[in-house]
């Protein structure tokens, strides 16, 4: 029976017909297709069907034997699969029934978007939560099928990844407007990092923000040529949206310079900010930008910010004071406070180990001066700090 289906003319079965047929071959006690299929499964490594040339009952095979792996349907990883480009098209239906789908570099082009998206729209009841498409080259008509698939309001879908896919202005405006027409959206995670939005994709992702039924938690556009014009675009979002869900804003690698933190820094005063982490990792910020943070962050005692993260900026010591102030600050939550390479001498370094002597209730948990210059005395006053009972410091690298 295995051997007959195996040479039938079928070319591309349903998935449904295909899993009907396997399991009358179960209730025969013909294993034979199924047993094929673990074969090649159990190939090990990022080969599992390297040089294979399998027919449409081979194919219908592996998939029957995947639906049934608890395992893979907990994370499908494509680049388990070689060539990654036609077995998606052929896996499909395990994509769909996955709760998370890793297609990472995968060389996926628009067609490739275009069917699976298209698969997802007609199976509301897919189990997929989180889609990662981070490095494929999905085009502006992939990223557009993408965008109608966000707004069907029966997808579940909760994270999608498309760091590095060259996603233009254009594509951000169908992502925006897909995600604003679709009120009872799921998505929580959007990473947008490594694209070319630049200020005027980023003005359409801020219209998104303003919405009040927006319920994205964690936006991530580093690396997208935004400057101060972008962050007043979302700053101007966020302050104008009391209700928004949005706890992770990543800035890194753009150039809101001072002017933008500033702009940032005040949506980091309003109360009802519920901004938790702010990456701004080589953002041209100086002194006069932190002295904004922490001023913004001092005049909100009910800020719910707990990460900033100013890696590779320039605040030099007399920025390090101004954020030193605020660590000294009983209302202070910050939690993580990374500076890295950030021009720190020994005069930085006592201000930061002064405000945490002064403020034995501080919920500092790690602070990071990996690349400053603190030399010998820096080390000795950040030394004392670590010695004092009340320090809730963990990490300091």
């Amino acid at each position: 029976m295995g051997e007959l289906f195996k040479r039938s003319k079928m070319e591309n079965p349903s998935p449904e017909k295909s899993i009907s047929l396997f399991h009358c071959l179960n209730e025969l006690k013909d294993h034979s297709l199924v047993k094929e299929a673990q074969t090649y499964l159990s190939r090990g490594g990022d080969c599992r069907l390297q040089r294979a040339r399998l027919s449409p009952a081979q194919w219908s095979a592996l998939v029957f034997v995947l639906l049934n792996s608890e395992e893979e349907l907990n994370e499908f990883d494509l680049k388990k699969y070689d060539p990654p480009e036609e077995c998606l098209l052929r896996l499909l239906p395990v994509v769909i029934a996955s709760r998370k789908a890793m297609l990472v570099n995968c060389s996926i082009p628009e067609e490739g978007c275009a069917a699976l998206a298209s698969a997802l729209r007609s199976n509301p009841s897919s189990h997929l939560r989180e889609l990662n498409l981070n490095y494929n080259k999905p085009g502006d008509s992939g990223v557009k099928q993408l965008s109608a698939l966000l707004e069907d309001p029966h997808c579940k879908l909760e994270k999608l990844h498309l760091s590095n896919c060259n996603i233009p202005e254009e594509g951000c405006a169908a992502l925006a407007s897909a995600l604003r027409s679709n009120p009872s959206s799921h998505l929580r995670e959007l990473n947008l990092k490594l694209n070319k939005p630049g200020d005027s994709g980023v003005k359409q992702l801020s219209a998104l923000l303003e919405d009040p039924d927006c319920k994205l938690e964690k936006l991530q556009l580093a690396n997208c040529s935004i400057t101060d014009e972008g962050c007043a675009a979302l700053a101007s979002a966020l302050r104008s949206n009391p209700s928004s869900h949005l706890r992770e804003l990543n800035l890194n690698y753009n150039k809101p310079g001072d002017s933008g933190v500033k702009q940032l820094s005040a949506v980091l005063e309003d109360p009802h900010c519920k901004l938790e982490k702010l990456p701004l990792v080589n953002c041209s910020i100086t002194e006069e930008g932190c002295a904004a943070l922490a001023s913004a962050l001092r005049s909100n005692p009910s800020s719910h910010l707990r990460e900033l993260n100013l890696n590779y900026n320039k605040p030099g010591d007399s920025g390090v004071k101004q954020l030193s102030a605020l660590l000294e600050d009983p209302d202070c939550k910050l939690e993580k406070l990374k500076l890295v390479n950030c021009c720190i001498t020994d005069e930085g370094c006592a201000a930061l180990a002064s405000a945490l002597r002064s403020n034995p209730s501080s919920h500092l948990r790690e602070l990071n001066l990996n690349y400053n210059k603190p030399g010998n005395s820096g080390v000795k006053q950040l030394s004392a700090v670590l010695e004092d009972a009340h320090c809730k410091l963990e990490k300091l690298p």
